[in-house]
């Protein structure tokens, strides 16, 4: 972890991670895992994306190859996963390698889940049941759940971890951000976001915080913790980094409903890099992830953290 002091907001240690993204191919993560822990990795995160390489294999492997490493799932769609059985993978991979394991649930992209069957009407409910029941297992509990999507009977893990793994919602609307503070350890912040926009996302999570404090939620009583994708692109030419982001910025603009030039990355000089870094850091960000962008994107990420602790 890096030791930031730049003010009341970033005292605390704060986390620097990296994606492995889903066009790599699998057979190179294990090496990638390792390359970027040696090279200061506190994160390495994985996807779960339809078409794409499972996550929980994907997190297996990355553990395995590696010794200090946290490995996020970021995330598992919630229409695609039975909440025991995902609760029974999570709970084997925490008790293999305790302590280095964060489980990310989220609603899925609509139109993947319309196309293999899993879609569903009641996102919010089925993304509050999920991670309601998910965690309940996880903490070795017996859980009877009849909701509105989820149905559970008397279900008990026979090996629930020692050291239960934080489960975090990777959310974006308004709505899912405050269901987040109320039902989940943390939540995960999709790219293009910047540190100005991290205070109106905090506030919907606490307003769903306090909702859990009056009895409405399970959520709030351990710190709540703020992690987000950005992608990186570091090259002394800004004009060629700015170049190679465009059709992502123009992707995010879309997804996001703002402006080009307001979707945020970490990108330019490595003296711009380590800004942009520490910007979000001092926002209230926990953890950065960064999505390298081009060739060679352990040694991109590399780069990167050696600007960090540099400026």
């Amino acid at each position: 972890m890096i030791e930031t002091s730049d003010g009341e907001t970033s005292t605390a240690p704060r986390r620097i991670g990296v994606m492995y993204d889903r066009d790599l191919p699998p057979e190179g993560l294990a090496d990638f895992a390792r390359e970027v822990e040696a090279g200061g990795a506190d994160d390495l995160w994985l996807v779960e994306d339809l078409r794409w390489a499972g996550s929980i294999a994907s997190a297996a492997t990355a553990l395995a190859a590696t010794r200090m490493l946290r490995v996020g799932i970021g995330i598992t769609p919630a229409p695609l996963r039975n909440p025991a059985l995902l609760a029974m993978e999570l709970a084997a991979l925490a008790r293999i390698h305790p302590g280095r394991l964060v489980a990310g649930i989220g609603h899925g992209v609509p139109e993947w889940m319309e196309q293999v069957g899993a879609g569903t009407p009641h996102r919010l409910a089925l993304l509050k049941e999920t991670m309601d029941a998910v965690r309940a297992l996880l903490r070795g509990e017996e859980v009877t759940l009849h909701g509105r999507v989820v149905h559970l009977d008397g279900v008990r893990l026979v090996h629930p971890p020692r050291e239960v793994p934080p489960v975090i919602a990777g959310v974006i609307g308004p709505r899912s951000l405050e269901l987040s503070g109320r039902v989940a350890d943390g939540t995960l912040i999709v790219e293009g976001r910047g540190p100005d926009e991290v205070l109106g996302i905090r506030a919907l999570i606490e307003k769903g915080r306090a909702d859990a404090d009056t009895g409405a939620g399970v959520a709030g009583e351990k710190p709540h913790m703020l992690l987000i994708f950005t992608h990186l692109c570091i090259d002394e030419d800004t004009e060629k980094a700015r170049a190679a982001l465009a059709p992502i910025v123009a992707d995010y603009s879309e997804l996001l409903g703002i402006a080009p030039q307001d979707v945020f990355t970490v990108s330019g000089s490595p003296a711009d890099v380590a800004a942009r870094v520490r910007s979000l850091w001092q926002a209230g960000i926990d953890t950065v992830i960064l999505r390298p962008v081009g060739e060679r994107p352990a040694q991109q990420f590399v780069r990167a953290v050696a600007a960090v602790r540099e400026h």
